[in-house]
């Protein structure tokens, strides 16, 4: 067991993810999982825990917390008239389709295969955020069905795989299709609620029975770590709602390519470094 200071100063370094994890579910429509699971990743490896379901339970830890931080800021959008509302619809089925499937997926797959997953998606996510310009479209509208409710069920499956709550994906699906950046935000939160939900039933059932999981988990959901971030996010995802209508978006976004880009990095010095 690692010394108590250590213990503290990661408790710390939990509580101050949450606090940007929440921001950002706001700012972006997203859950914050590009910023938890890599955090849940390095304590979980302070602590020990089995590298065989480390990476698992970041992810499936991530997707429990995104569920309350998902629907705070969907109702704070919503409350706005934004939300596209019909795309939700639309996606009802898909994406929570995706999400469970993501967590068959997961089940199947060892702790490699989920990090490297998540490095590649981070780059190509990082690149979007980084060089994106709002005039990159490639249509005037949103693809009819069943381009559409397919785009859903992928972004279910990649977002549950990468635990998080498929705002940067559905941003830039939307954006993409000349929607307004907005309207995608606020929309965005919704697919989070859509993505979370069968995420964290889908990451019990995974990881059921599993050994070498930490005290107070569920499958691969550590009810210590949500208890711990939720409360946080909840408390400052609304501000994160205020700041996405009232600021430009642009260099935060740079900014948090970076960040996606130095992640990426993380985990492929760890499958191969």
């Amino acid at each position: 067991m690692p010394p108590v200071s250590e213990l503290m100063m990661f408790a710390l370094a939990l509580a101050a993810a949450g606090v940007v994890a929440g921001v950002l579910a706001g700012l972006f429509g997203i859950g914050g999982g590009a910023i938890l699971v890599p955090v849940f990743y390095q304590v979980f490896g302070l602590l020990g825990i089995d590298d065989a379901v480390r990476m698992h339970l970041s992810v499936g830890t991530s997707l429990a917390i995104i569920v309350p931080t998902s629907v705070r800021s969907f109702l704070a959008h919503y409350r706005r008239g934004v939300v596209d509302l019909d795309l939700l619809r639309n996606w009802i089925v898909a994406v929570p389709l995706g999400a469970i499937l993501a967590s068959v997926i997961a089940a199947h797959v060892g702790s490699e295969t989920l990090r490297l997953i998540f490095a590649v998606i981070a780059l190509a996510l990082a690149f979007r955020m980084i060089f994106n310009r709002s005039s990159w479209h490639i249509g005037t509208d949103l693809p009819r069905n069943p381009v559409k409710w397919l785009v859903g069920v992928a972004i279910g499956i990649l977002s549950g795989l990468m635990g998080i709550g498929g705002g940067v994906l559905n941003n830039t699906f939307m954006t993409l299709h000349n929607r307004p950046i907005h309207q995608a935000v606020a929309t965005s939160a919704g697919v989070g609620v859509l993505i979370s939900i069968p995420g964290l039933f889908g990451y019990v059932w995974a990881g059921w029975g599993e050994a070498g999981l930490p005290p107070l988990s569920t499958g691969f959901i550590n009810w210590i770590a949500v208890a711990l971030i939720i409360p946080i996010t909840l408390l400052v995802a609304p501000l994160g709602v205020r700041l996405a209508h009232a600021m430009d978006r642009r260099q935060l976004e740079a900014g948090f390519g970076i960040f996606m880009v130095l992640v990426a990095i993380r985990f492929f010095y760890s499958l191969y470094g």
